[in-house]
């Protein structure tokens, strides 16, 4: 498969970025975000940061903290449901990695990503994600119970 044509989000790809958030947030798995999140708040929360979007998957960075943390950057990933498996998400990775160091952050760091998680964490961790910490029985997962919560960390050099 080719490299996915990653660019900026604009406000004409509201549609296809509530298509690939809708299912994400409404099945409540992945994201610590309201499973009712309506369409207009789950778009502003994805437009408030940087977005990226490409043809099967999403995805933002931000700073994760204000004044002297805003070095340090966060990001936030969707793949559509018909791209799992091709790639996108390790592309969209490393576009995000890239684009992190060109917007002048010096680290990306994965405040919440669920332990049961393994494919993202496959991901992050072969893209050179180190756990930094865990937070235990941190969400409530609809079908796993509690699940423990990991901090990931990148330096971007």
């Amino acid at each position: 498969m080719s490299e996915p044509l990653l660019r900026p989000a604009t406000a004409a790809d509201s549609d296809a970025i509530w298509a690939m958030l809708e299912p994400v947030f409404r099945a409540g798995d992945t994201y610590a975000i309201d499973p009712d999140i309506t369409r207009a708040n789950a778009l502003a929360y994805w437009y408030a940061a940087h977005p990226y979007i490409t043809d099967g998957g999403t995805y933002y960075i931000r700073a994760n903290q204000m004044g002297g943390g805003d070095h340090v950057c966060n990001a936030g990933f969707v793949t559509a449901a018909n791209a799992t498996g091709k790639g996108v998400a390790r592309a969209m990775l490393s576009h995000a990695l890239s684009e992190a160091k060109a917007l002048g952050f010096e680290a990306m760091q994965f405040n919440f990503v669920l332990a049961n998680n393994t494919r993202a964490l496959d991901i992050w961790q072969r893209a050179g994600f180190t756990e930094i910490g865990r937070i235990p029985k941190a969400f409530r997962h609809p079908s796993d119970g509690k699940v423990d919560a990991l901090i990931l960390h990148k330096f971007l050099d």
